[in-house]
């Protein structure tokens, strides 16, 4: 196994459950948002609003279609696969692990979307961008691991479990 590339909805714990695979499987961690923050020097609500949402979604996958990494797990933006060249580079670099959590749930986690840095557009609802996104994170996974009633430990061994299913 190269490389592991989370992707989600924001809350759903690709930061926290990649810091433990990493953990588990002696790998390095890389959180994407964070190192767009520090690249840019700015938070990424920030960046938003600076840049708009088609600024920020560009600076994501200029910076995600370049990464070079060997034996790292890779936390993404959630909104990474709105940039199919940084989606297509990420699944060269390895498996891409989709960590689904159903809309209920997922809405009960998350706080403010926008001091979170959360792309919306105008008017969109956590709802409608849940729904837009979901295809995408389907569409680019290798595999699925539903993360829906279970704590963070759980959500690890059925992430492994997958992977070595998948033969990762």
């Amino acid at each position: 196994m190269n490389n592991v590339i989370l992707i989600g909805m924001p809350g759903v714990g690709k930061s926290t459950l990649g810091v433990l695979l990493a953990k588990t499987l002696g790998f390095g961690f890389v959180d994407t948002d964070l190192l767009i923050q520090a690249q840019e020097g700015q938070l990424l609500r920030d960046l938003i609003g600076n840049l708009g949402s088609q600024g920020f979604l560009d600076l994501e996958e200029s910076l995600c279609a370049t990464l070079a990494l060997s034996q790292t797990v890779v936390a993404t933006g959630g909104s990474v696969v709105y940039g199919p060249k940084a989606m297509a580079h990420l699944k060269a670099l390895g498996t891409v692990v989709y960590l689904k959590l159903d809309y209920e749930p997922l809405a009960q986690r998350l706080g403010n979307l926008q001091l979170r840095g959360v792309v919306l557009q105008p008017g969109q609802t956590l709802q409608a961008l849940y729904q837009e996104r979901v295809p995408l994170y389907q569409q680019y996974a290798d595999i699925t691991v539903d993360c829906g009633g279970k704590d963070i430990e759980a959500s690890l061994a059925q992430v492994l479990a997958a992977l070595e299913a998948n033969h990762v």
